[in-house]
């Protein structure tokens, strides 16, 4: 049987502030959301040392890459105080459009 996660709060693009683990209180630009793992990449933050093979194209070697976190312990940060924010969802125009519960102000 398979599982489903409830759609993410949280999308590509969204800057976003750690609430827990090692690089609590960094603010960070999310460069990729893994739905069905519930977890994010964030530009700059968890940075781990990636042991690489050489190829043809790649000499190898020691790399430092992005790390994904989980998606409990990210928040988005508010658009207009800079504060971080819980994340709503209301109908504009038609449209679902995400909001911060904080401002409500609608998050791009």
């Amino acid at each position: 049987m398979k599982r489903f996660a409830p759609k993410p709060k949280i999308k590509k693009g969204d800057n976003v502030l750690i609430i827990a683990g090692a690089n609590k209180g960094s603010k960070g630009e999310v460069k990729e959301v893994l739905a069905n793992k519930n977890r994010v990449i964030v530009e700059g933050i968890n940075i781990v040392k990636k042991h690489t093979k050489p190829t043809q194209d790649n000499p190898g070697g020691i790399n430092e890459v992005e790390a994904a976190i989980h998606i409990s312990n990210v928040k988005l940060v508010d658009p207009k105080s800079g504060d971080a924010t819980r994340v709503g969802r209301r109908e504009e125009n038609g449209k679902i459009v995400r909001y911060s519960k904080k401002s409500g102000e609608t998050v791009k």
